[in-house]
């Protein structure tokens, strides 16, 4: 015989799934400010509980891989400024270094150093934005005033770097446009004091904020099978416990010349990536001061690579023999040799990947790249499901994607 315990849970129970009706299918996007893009999720919901989320891309599609092949390896530099174009300078190095380590180049110390710090001021004005817009989407504006202040000092160093403040094409195969103009170290150095007040400033408006926390905690955890398994990179793999920074394992352009340490997280939760892309503002900062103190004098660019890097100016103008290697080039392109080559670097978003095959030329075959935040984004199906509508803004800011990189 059934207690009146039971019978009433059972028929509480029955009511509720007599109640129940049927499930709601939603678009958030393509048009919407917390897809920070042309991003849609198609999503499944039973009353404000997320049942299924399906992104949908391809709204940003440009042809970048397709365009690669009737573009000089020069000439392509500015496409890469469109791929996370919160962070151009270091998507033309890594494109450069795939590019010199199919010639089989070897770059300048002082060159390595300028592409170092530029990295690392990419790395930091993606964070600076990426924490501003993260902190708006969980309901704190303030932040993004504090951040966006800072990262227009950056735009200003930029500019007097490249000539430009978005889109810089700074760096070239063989080399940079440019050397560094007198006094502008001095003037990143003054930066790096200015931005760790700034974080400090974040750090204690966000970090302890019950609201903020409330709204981060606990939410879309991604453990580090997960994470693997999907593919993750950079700061989202890194907030699950997986210590994996190519910097680190993997170095590039004399990056193991430099002191730094890398943040993990430990429930890889939306809190948890907050926290690395904070502390990874820190190390960046960290890094920059040790460019600045150790810049190597000499060349910024090849001088023996004659076939691929743009001789002089004032060489061009005065000898015949760097005028017509200057004609050669910007008619031809740099005169890379058949091959094939893979190469990845730690950007801001994750590993950022450039496959390029080449026949031989000034034109690659072949160019495939690989996208960190593509990557990110197709872990949403994972684990988006079983949160509630108001928390996606919080997972999508959590993940710090940019859809210029992953439609490409």
């Amino acid at each position: 015989m059934k207690t009146t315990k039971e019978i009433s849970l059972g028929d509480i129970a029955a009511r509720s799934e007599e109640l129940r009706g049927e499930n709601m299918t939603l678009n958030m996007g393509p048009s919407h400010p917390a897809t920070h893009g042309v991003l849609r999720l198609s999503l499944e919901l039973d009353g404000d509980k997320v049942i299924k989320c399906d992104p949908v891309i391809g709204y940003l599609h440009r042809g970048d891989e397709k365009i690669a092949e009737n573009m000089t390896y020069n000439q392509f530099v500015p496409y890469t400024d469109r791929l996370d174009y919160l962070a151009p300078l270091a998507n033309n190095v890594a494109y450069a270094i795939a590019v010199e380590r199919l010639a089989g180049l070897k770059m300048p110390e002082r060159c390595e150093a300028i592409r170092v710090a530029c990295c690392e001021m990419a790395r930091i004005s993606s964070h600076l934005l990426g924490l501003g817009v993260y902190a708006m989407d969980t309901g704190a504006w303030t932040v993004f005033m504090y951040t966006f202040n800072e990262r227009e000092k950056l735009y200003t160093l930029f500019e007097e770097l490249t000539g430009a403040r978005f889109t810089t094409s700074y760096t070239r195969i063989g080399g940079l446009t440019r050397d560094l103009p007198e006094g502008w170290l001095q003037r990143v150095e003054t930066f790096c004091d200015g931005v760790l007040k700034t974080i400090d400033e974040v750090d204690r408006l966000l970090t302890r904020n019950g609201i903020f926390l409330e709204r981060t905690e606990g939410v879309a955890p991604i453990s580090k099978e997960l994470a693997l398994a999907y593919g993750l990179t950079g700061p989202n793999l890194r907030a699950s416990g997986v210590p994996f920074d190519l910097r680190k394992d993997k170095p590039y352009s004399g990056y193991e010349k430099y002191e730094f340490d890398i943040p993990v997280g430990t429930k890889g939760d939306c809190f948890d990536r907050y926290l690395v892309r904070m502390e990874e503002v820190r190390q960046s900062v960290r890094i920059l001061r040790q460019v600045i103190k150790t810049m190597p004098g000499g060349a910024w660019y090849a001088e023996d690579a004659k076939k691929i890097f743009l001789p002089p100016k004032a060489k061009v103008m005065t000898k015949m023999e760097e005028l017509i290697q200057n004609f050669m080039l910007v008619t031809e392109g740099p005169q890379i040799p058949a091959g094939e080559v893979y190469f990845e670097a730690e950007n801001p978003k994750g590993s950022l990947g450039f496959y390029i095959v080449s026949n031989g030329g000034g034109v690659p075959y072949r160019l495939r790249i690989r996208g960190p935040s593509f990557v990110s984004l197709s872990i949403l199906p994972a684990i988006v499901p079983g949160n509630f509508l108001t928390d996606i803004a919080s997972i999508l800011g959590s993940l710090d994607f940019v859809m210029g990189e992953c439609d490409r």
